[in-house]
């Protein structure tokens, strides 16, 4: 392996690391932050519930499109 291929692959690896970092810490944010409205507000679980799960699908989309990213870097650049 060349010096070349290696840096394509840390790239790939800072890549893939860095854009799944902000997606991890935001769907933990949007967990805690629904658990302290449900125990705020039970009553209200299915509105709370329903856009939990919505923020976190857009969250993880974009740590799947880092992941897509750095499979791109790693085999083609």
């Amino acid at each position: 392996m060349n010096e070349a291929e290696g840096l394509k692959l840390l790239g790939a690896g800072i890549a893939a690391g860095l854009g799944m970092l902000g997606p991890g810490l935001g769907i933990g944010i949007l967990g805690a932050g629904a658990m302290n409205a449900l125990g705020r507000n039970p009553e209200a679980r299915g509105a709370i519930l329903t856009n939990m799960i919505l923020a976190i699908a857009f969250a993880e989309a974009l740590g799947i499109y880092a992941l897509i990213v750095a499979v791109i870097l790693a085999l083609v650049a």
